[in-house]
């Protein structure tokens, strides 16, 4: 490979010096007057000169020396490189995710079991959605559970305390948190993994929501931004839940990108440590047709979106339900049913995107293998939420542990990225060194 890369640009090198140096006619005609003398060449040609050839020189040996490096080293190398261009990429080390298993929006809403969920097993934990001003949501009742399909239609309607109130108990949580790293600091060794960041063991993301009754929807996402950006480790533009009428209409190419530049700006006029800003991610509908999900590829790329979230819950409802009785009832499906069609819209997107876009799964996990599809179809980190109402905390070590190959638990899920294709990398063991898994068509199920 290496090889074929330096011969490739060696011959685009010397073609180039061709066109731009037409040859030398093979006869010349002499004249009786004085000679010419030879043509002087510049120093500035003789430096170019060098400088080219000392260039071809380093990417032969680089070729060269990349060639005896194992594929796994050559794939951190990329990585490590991806991190420079999208903040959440660097996220996504070791020394920051645990495991790639993390606990979807919707369950937490109001942030007030951050560090007992995060003790489950869970690599994050997404609260909210966080609306600016304290609501009810919609009247009650407005979760459905079908247990024997394991799925679950909510309605809730963005029922929040408030950014206020979230912003307090995640400032308090933060501080009793500093207070106890401060007191109980020891020395640790130079190989000693870290992993987490501001909720401590594990990632901290925020979802924004808006008020059902806002006339400007920018604004309201905006004040999320200035009053939680600060204590989260990424956050969530949720333009997707069924339940607040007129929402997803802010998915259309024009609204979102609008939206996005906005948020962005806020987010990016704060001041910030050397760390910088927390990632900006967007969460959408599994019910998009082929254009809708072209746009949102468009926007995500053009605006170096930092993610995606494939997706929140459906208001269509499939087979498996459709005799259900409770299947009638307006809202949200999530759970077992949902798994399908938010995959196959996980797919379209990694292909619309190219790769560019980290992706988060979600939508009807509920085992390792599950787990194991959505990362084979394009995801960087999986989310759960009906599954885990369903199988309580035991579930979380379950998903961790299982996966296709016996000898390969699916531990955490990162992805490098090459020229030509993405190489998805996973921990082999604590010491954090790479494997790659079999190689990954996104075109067609495994």
């Amino acid at each position: 490979m290496a090889a074929w890369s330096s011969r490739k640009l060696l011959r685009e090198v010397f073609l180039r010096r061709v066109a731009s140096n037409p040859p030398l006619p093979r006869f010349r005609c002499f004249s009786t007057s004085a000679p010419e003398s030879a043509p002087k060449i510049s120093h500035h040609s003789k430096k170019g000169r060098l400088l080219t050839g000392a260039t071809i020189g380093l990417f032969i040996a680089g070729g060269a020396y990349v060639s005896t490096v194992d594929e796994a080293t050559f794939c951190g190398w990329l990585f490590s490189a991806t991190k420079l261009v999208n903040p959440f990429f660097a996220l996504l080390d070791a020394e920051k995710f645990s495991n790639p298993v993390g606990l979807a929006a919707g369950f937490d809403k109001n942030a007030e079991a951050v560090d007992g969920l995060l003790g489950m097993g869970f690599g994050f934990v997404e609260v909210g959605s966080v609306t600016p001003v304290p609501q009810e949501g919609n009247p009650k009742p407005r979760i459905f559970r079908l247990r024997q399909e394991g799925a679950i239609i909510n309605r809730c309607g963005f029922n929040s305390q408030g950014i206020v109130a979230v912003a307090k108990r995640l400032g308090a949580q933060h501080g009793k948190r500093k207070l106890d790293e401060t007191s109980s600091r020891s020395p640790t060794s130079n190989n000693d993994v870290k992993h987490g960041g501001k909720a401590g063991p594990g990632i901290l993301g925020v979802n924004l929501g808006k008020n059902k009754t806002s006339e400007d929807a920018a604004a309201d996402y905006v004040q999320g931004v200035h009053t939680l950006s600060q204590y989260a480790d990424y956050l969530v533009i949720n333009v997707s839940s069924p339940n607040t009428p007129g929402l997803r209409m802010l998915q259309g190419r024009k609204q979102l990108k609008d939206l996005v530049k906005k948020i962005q700006a806020a987010r990016d006029e704060m001041q910030w440590g050397d760390e910088g800003p927390p990632p900006l991610l967007v969460k959408i509908a599994p019910d998009l047709s082929k254009d809708d999900l072209e746009d949102i590829a468009a926007v995500a790329v053009a605006l170096n979106l930092d993610g995606l979230i494939i997706s929140n819950t459906t208001i269509s409802r499939p087979d498996a339900v459709s005799s259900n009785p409770l299947a009638s009832e307006s809202g949200g499906l999530s759970g077992k049913p949902l798994f399908d069609l938010s995959t196959k819209i996980l797919k379209e997107m990694y292909i619309l995107t190219r790769g560019k876009i980290p992706l988060i799964g979600c939508g009807g996990i509920s085992s390792g293998e599950d787990a194991y599809k959505k990362i084979r179809a394009g995801a960087t980190l999986v989310q759960l939420y009906t599954a885990f109402a369903y199988g309580g905390p035991a579930l979380i070590p379950q998903i961790k542990l299982l996966s296709p190959h016996p000898c390969t638990p699916l531990l955490p899920t990162f992805i490098a990225i090459d020229q030509i294709q993405i190489r998805r990398c996973q921990f082999k063991t604590a010491s954090c060194r790479f494997h790659l898994l079999p190689s990954v068509s996104t075109r067609s199920p495994p």
